[in-house]
Parts: structure tokens; sequence; C-alpha cells
């Protein structure tokens, strides 16, 4: 352990010694950034200017909050882009680690039976949410000065969108995959106050668990009167040939009433309907946590000697399916994927 601050160029060299004397041959350095974002700037100029490798490949990972709106963003970024170049840049989005966010790649492009109705003419609806079924839990202050927005949706939520949304990739290899995610952004009009729900937790006098009788005004370490939001409602739509008309709706928030975070396509009614409004429309859900799995809802004729329609599940449960699967972490695998130089799921500058 090596003591020092994040602006003094002395302890940064002292830091390099120490890594210096424990490096044989060819070393690769790899600085991940679990700091506050206020300390990103000075602590990089000095990784720059003290800790780069002499014999191997130096790599920095860049945890979130990636600055506070577009021109702390854009000034971040310019930043890092004068000291690194985008190849040894990670900036981390966790959930582009897990399971299920991964599957999404695979589920669309490796199936027949799904890619021919990914599209405006079959799906009437996407639905991407995120819920926690508890509140800031005294970490008030830190959620306050970003909120839920930025906190989930422009991040987590728009890199699902991305995956769901994107058009089939050259190859699987990282800059054909991302230029096909910023293809999908630039195709996003701006949202406007129109298409947004927020609102804000309040306590619940009768809950039998004293964390959900606090609002989050009643949370010490909020600022009195605080207009956070801690849950956001949009509906964003993409210009383009394959989406044109389709509402993306994004939601997230929390103290909510359930732990979940989900995919789900909507398609649209069956046309030339013989069941006299009998059916319900079919839907794709990609469930990433928890229980991860993937299932489709259609309408099958009931058992036994009745002709009525019921909605049934086809179900890939992954504890059912792989039981003996082991699911890594998806810092697990974001970590190792940085080891080995993959960028795919990590995000690009633009």
């Amino acid at each position: 352990y090596v003591a020092g601050s994040y602006d003094t160029q002395r302890d940064f060299e002292l830091l390099n010694q120490e890594m210096a004397a424990v490096e044989k041959g060819q070393a690769n350095r790899l600085f991940y950034l679990a700091l506050p974002p206020s300390v990103f700037k000075p602590v990089t100029s000095m990784l720059k200017a003290a800790c780069m490798s002499p014999t191997g490949w130096t790599r920095v990972i860049v945890e979130k909050p990636f600055g506070k709106d577009s021109a702390s963003s854009a000034d971040l970024s310019d930043h890092l882009q004068k000291l690194f170049s985008e190849e040894q840049l990670y900036r981390i989005d966790h959930y582009l680690g897990k399971e299920m966010v991964q599957n999404l790649i695979s589920l669309r492009f490796g199936n027949m039976i799904f890619g021919p109705t990914w599209n405006r003419d079959s799906i009437a609806s996407v639905t991407i949410t995120f819920k926690e079924p508890f509140g800031t839990q005294g970490r008030g202050g830190y959620f306050d000065e970003f909120g839920i927005i930025r906190d989930v949706m422009q991040n987590h939520l728009l890199q699902i969108l991305c995956l769901a949304a994107m058009e089939k990739p050259v190859t699987t290899s990282p800059d054909d995959i991302r230029n096909e995610k910023v293809k999908v952004l630039k195709a996003i009009p701006s949202l406007s106050l129109s298409s947004c729900v927020l609102g804000q937790y309040c306590g619940d006098p009768d809950s039998d668990h004293p964390d959900a009788r606090l609002g989050y005004l009643e949370d010490p370490t909020v600022p009195e009167g605080s207009s956070c939001p801690t849950f956001a409602a949009a509906v964003l739509k993409i210009n383009n040939e394959r989406w044109d008309g389709v509402p993306f709706m994004l939601k997230c928030g929390k103290a909510l009433d359930e732990r979940k975070a989900e995919v789900r396509i909507q398609y649209k009614d069956v046309p030339g309907d013989i069941f006299n409004g009998g059916t319900v429309r079919n839907e794709l859900v990609i469930r990433v946590q928890p229980d991860e799995s993937v299932y489709v809802k259609v309408m099958t004729k009931t058992p036994g000697m009745s002709f009525n329609l019921q909605e049934t599940e086809l179900d890939l449960t992954y504890k059912s399916r792989y039981k003996d699967a082991r699911l890594p972490e998806a810092y697990e695998r974001l970590i190792l994927d940085v080891f080995v130089g993959s960028q795919m799921h990590f995000v690009r500058s633009d």
C-alpha cells in the first residue's frame, strides 16, 4: 500500500518506484480509477507523468459518473484523450458485463426466429426497466448530486437500448459493435420534457420495515427540499427505417415494489383475429436480474376438450436449464476483458 495525495507528482513517483521494484521483464500496468470523480483529472495527469509502464501496456479504467452534464463529460473526455489513446481507456459500465445484456447480441443475430420480426412491422413497443426495492439508505448526499437519470438511465438503460435496437454489425469485433451503437444514438432525437415522468419516493407509514417508512427527503443526508428525482420514465423514438414509430420506454427508480432489470419486447396484435378477441400480445422478455432468464409469452390452446386460448410461456430460466453453470459477476468479466485488451463491452468516447 502506498499512501499519497491525488495531485502531488512526488507521491506518484514513489508509487512508480514501488511498482518497478516488483516488476520483472515485461510488466503491464492497469489503473482502476475507483475514486471521487472530482479527482479524475489530476490523478490521470499524474499517472501519465510518472506511472506509465516502460516495458508493457498501460490501461486505465474510468468509473462512472463520467461527468455531470454534456459540458463536463466532454471536458473529461478531452482531458483523457490528450493523455491516453482510445486503446488505453476503458470506460466501465458494469451492466455491459451482465450475462443477459451480453446475450442480447446472440439472441438477435444468432436466431432466424427473431431477426425477421425485429422491426416496426412486428414490434409494438420496447420497455427497458430497472427497479430497486430500497431507497438511498443513508447515502442520499451522494445520490442527490446525480439523481436516477444520471445514475441509471443515461448509462445502463441507454446501453441496453443500443444493443436492442442496433443494426447487425459486420463482425463481433469491438469497433464494429460500437459503430452500430453510435448510429442508433445519432438517430434518437433529443428528449422533450413532455415525454418524461419524474418522481421522488415518499415514506409508507404503514410499512413493517423501518427504511420503508422514510421518504427520500427524510434521509438526513439529503439536502432539505431537494427536488432530485428517484424515479424516471422516458419515451425515446428512433428515427430510422427499422424503428420509426416504435416507442422505446425507459423506466428506473428506487424504493419500488421489487428488484428487477429487464427488457420487454411487445409484439403487435395478430392481424385478422379469428379468436373473438381472445388473444393477448406476444412478448419476448429478457430478465437481466434477478434470476437471469429469457421467456416468450405465447398463446396456446387450453389442454383438454375445450378450444379456448390461454397465455403461456416458453421459459429459459438459467438456474433451471444450466444448473451447474457459474455466471461470473459483471465486474469479473469486464476486468478480465481489460487484461486481454477487449473493448467490446466498454463505452467509446463518441
